[in-house]
């Protein structure tokens, strides 16, 4: 069963933002290859919400790592909220 990993960031600034979501824009399809399936959403001008899906969860774990490591370079970080769930639907058109 495919699962999902949803992140919230908040920013201290919209140019920290900015800064983060350039550089998971040009990063994160190489960071992430077991990932299924990439979304950025950059909203509120200082928060981004990036959502994975992966094959499982054994995928998911594997991406762990490089996750904390991307979120350590991060600058202006003021919290992340992480939710990880069963994806129910995935509909793309």
């Amino acid at each position: 069963m495919s699962v999902g990993r949803v992140t919230t960031i908040t920013f201290e600034s919209n140019e920290a933002a900015d800064v983060a979501v350039e550089s998971y824009v040009k990063n994160a399809p190489t960071d992430f290859p077991g990932a299924r399936q990439l979304l950025g959403i950059h909203s509120d001008g200082n928060v981004f919400i990036a959502v994975s899906l992966y094959a499982d969860n054994e995928a998911m774990e594997r991406a762990t790592a490089t996750r904390g490591k991307a979120l350590a370079s991060i600058q202006g970080i003021v919290s992340v909220d992480t939710k990880v769930g069963t994806v129910e639907i995935n509909l793309s058109r």
